[in-house]
């Protein structure tokens, strides 16, 4: 299937090379760290649902079922923070950024309060007692930690 015409073959290429980068965005979440929800060994909170956490991120509650109060810490805007929400809410960041928008709009909820980094959210969950994160999985094996919940 040699083709002599050099810019239909020039064509065909570029065609392919798109086809291979599209698949490659597409495969890129899949093969990407999985993310923990984690909090302060010493912190106070020993377990967490699924659930409980998606209401918690979304701002639908500020409490644990034993009402002590937690403190919700994002990661700065990005990737991680993006497939966090998705992979915890099924929500993807403009339908989070609306959602937030509209609750302190309403005055009914704050976001989550936003480290600088994941080296910052790190910091914020041991300073902070009842702080609830997510990091990347690597991040988030040290033994102050706590793993509540893991999302691939």
């Amino acid at each position: 299937m040699w083709c002599s015409d050099l810019p239909l073959r020039l064509r065909t290429l570029t065609a392919l090379l798109a086809l291979a980068a599209l698949a490659l965005c597409w495969a890129a979440p899949a093969l990407a760290e999985p993310l923990a929800v984690v909090t302060a060994r010493q912190g106070g909170v020993t377990a967490l649902d699924r659930e409980t956490a998606e209401q918690l991120f979304l701002g639908r509650r500020t409490t644990l079922a034993d009402g002590r109060a937690v403190t919700i810490v994002d990661l700065p805007a990005g990737a991680e923070r993006d497939r966090f929400y998705l992979q915890l809410t099924g929500k993807n960041p403009s339908q989070i950024r609306a959602y937030w928008s509209r609750l302190v709009f309403t005055g009914r909820s704050q976001p989550p309060r936003e480290a600088a980094s994941t080296d910052d959210a790190l910091r914020l969950v041991l300073a902070t007692p009842g702080a609830i994160a997510y990091l990347p999985l690597t991040a988030a094996q040290t033994p102050e930690l706590l793993i509540l919940l893991t999302l691939d």
